[in-house]
């Protein structure tokens, strides 16, 4: 039986500095006439929570059509600066190797569990190259649903769909740097491999119940371990 490897992007396998904060409050402007006072956490959240609580914050009801403009205006803005992704991001330590380790692996099913939208997710991914190594096709994304948990669950289906292989739990892995990506993993019926690459330190992630912690993605065979469901050292 395949493993489906569900893949976080910011923070687990590339790393853009202050841009999207930015491109949040110029389109907030741009779709709201007003100026942004205050942005959600972004951390381990989906465009769709992000954009309604920003909103909920102004005291902006966060109607479907609005947050349809929303997401569309996101779309275009990183789409205009897309060139900025690659000169001010980077991919994290390790991270084409994993990729690419397991991409070699026919037993292996690769895509993401993010919450960007999926042209956003693309683009991030392919300004590093990356995005050779990942199925978007199966994936699940920042306004499939406004929780990351149910989107596991989604993503299995996509995935069986395609590939005809039912994906439970014991063959589907989260790999994400948040305590809400355990969550959603764990929630959503996948093992989680956590990375300590982001705000959350390793005792963090333990804590929020990680059945494997690792420092970085820098050694691809403990990566693979790992995600394949034998413990590293």
């Amino acid at each position: 039986m395949r493993t489906l490897v569900l893949w976080d992007v910011d923070h687990t396998l590339v790393r853009i500095r202050g841009l999207s904060a930015e491109i949040y409050a110029a389109v907030f402007r741009q779709v709201t006439g007003r100026a942004l006072e205050y942005l959600a956490d972004m951390a381990g959240r989906t465009d769709r929570a992000i954009i309604t609580e920003t909103l909920r914050l102004h005291r902006i009801a966060p109607t479907e059509s609005l947050l349809t403009a929303f997401g569309d205006a996101l779309t275009a803005a990183f789409a205009d600066r897309e060139d900025e992704i690659g000169r001010r991001g980077k991919p994290l330590s390790g991270a084409r190797e994993a990729l690419s380790a397991l991409a070699a692996r026919p037993e292996v099913v690769q895509s993401v569990l993010t919450g960007n939208l999926e042209p956003i997710a693309r683009g991030k991914l392919a300004a590093f190259g990356l995005h050779t190594f990942v199925d978007f096709e199966v994936g699940a994304f920042g306004f499939d649903d406004l929780r990351r948990p149910p989107m596991v669950g989604l993503a299995r289906e996509r995935a069986t769909g395609k590939y005809g292989d039912p994906f439970d739990p014991a063959h589907t892995v989260v790999v994400g740097d948040t305590p809400h990506d355990v969550l959603a993993g764990h929630q959503g019926g996948a093992r989680v491999v956590a990375v300590a690459t982001g705000a959350s330190d390793e005792a963090a992630l333990r804590d929020a119940g990680a059945e494997l912690v690792l420092a970085d993605l820098s050694d691809t065979e403990a990566v693979v371990r790992s995600v394949l469901g034998v413990s590293a050292p």
